[in-house]
């Protein structure tokens, strides 16, 4: 089933982002892990792009294969295509049509000094124009409330969100943020640009110190003050700051449900506990809106 339906069948969409391995661990060491997150009933799990890997040992379709054919929940998996030739894109697209894995967020991906030589594709809107050329597949697109980290300009940042829609992405997935507002503000830009698509809000539940300085580095995203009071407070006692975190999460989550916001994906980072704890939180809050829906 193409993820796209499940905007069409609930007021809020509810899925999970997961992460392959490290080429060192056998790929079955995350089995249990994607058996109990499939359990939580997500929409459906979304699985990044293995970098490093060989074609011929795509762990990004080997664990897409699992959700979809083994847990039975829709997968939704990445591929990046900077460096990537269309022969090289060709193959992996058949490797997932093969496993019965129709839905692919397409991504440019991180720039090496390697890829400026080499690949077909310098643009995500020229690989989402490119998947869709070649057979049944659903597309999701990236975009950035804040601005990517390359270019932190908000027009800018919305041209290109309406470039990928024109190219055919079915709807988008934001990076993550810990500021509502700056996603709200950001959303009534699109839709004010004819963005129509169905937009998720991009939640990671950030549960120690290092892990936001990583973010804050990486992702240059705002963090807020409130945020960060909650960081010194809690960053002597690992367990008090994840429960801290999770609690932010669900905070964000609760006044972005009640704003209005079509979906919700939450960046597990792969633990379990964290997504069960915030699962529980939602679970009636999600419930009662789907509903209405069905009436």
């Amino acid at each position: 089933m193409n993820i796209s339906k499940k905007f069409n069948e609930k007021e809020v969409v509810f899925s999970f982002e997961v992460f392959p391995p490290k080429d060192t661990t056998p790929i079955e060491s995350i089995y249990g892990a994607l058996d109990k997150l499939t359990g939580l009933n997500p929409d459906f799990l979304s699985v990044t792009y293995g970098a490093g890997g060989s074609l011929k040992n795509n762990k990004t379709c080997m664990l897409s294969s699992y959700i979809k054919n083994s847990c039975k929940k829709e997968a939704l998996a990445h591929l990046t295509c900077i460096g990537s030739t269309k022969d090289e894109i060709d193959f992996i697209l058949k490797e997932l049509k093969d496993n019965n894995i129709e839905n692919i967020l397409a991504l440019r991906g991180d720039i090496r000094e390697e890829d400026n030589t080499r690949g077909d594709f310098k643009y995500g809107h020229e690989l989402i124009s490119y998947i869709k050329s070649k057979g049944n597949f659903r597309v999701v697109a990236s975009c950035y409330p804040e601005g990517h980290a390359e270019n932190k300009n908000i027009e800018k940042e919305i041209e290109n969100t309406k470039r990928k829609l024109e190219a055919g992405a079915d709807s988008f997935i934001s990076q993550l943020f810990f500021d509502n507002e700056i996603f709200l503000r950001y959303l009534e830009s699109c839709y004010s640009k004819g963005i129509n698509a169905p937009i998720q809000a991009g939640i990671m539940p950030v549960i120690n110190k290092n892990q936001i300085n990583r973010i804050a580095s990486l992702c240059r995203v705002n963090i807020p003050k409130k945020f960060l009071r909650i960081m010194d407070k809690y960053g002597h006692d690992k367990e008090a700051l994840k429960d801290a975190g999770i609690a932010y999460a669900t905070e964000q989550i609760v006044d972005l449900v009640s704003s209005g916001v079509q979906g919700i994906h939450l960046y597990t980072m792969n633990n379990v506990y964290v997504a069960t704890k915030i699962n529980e939180n939602l679970s009636t809050i999600l419930k009662s809106i789907n509903n209405k829906i069905a009436i």
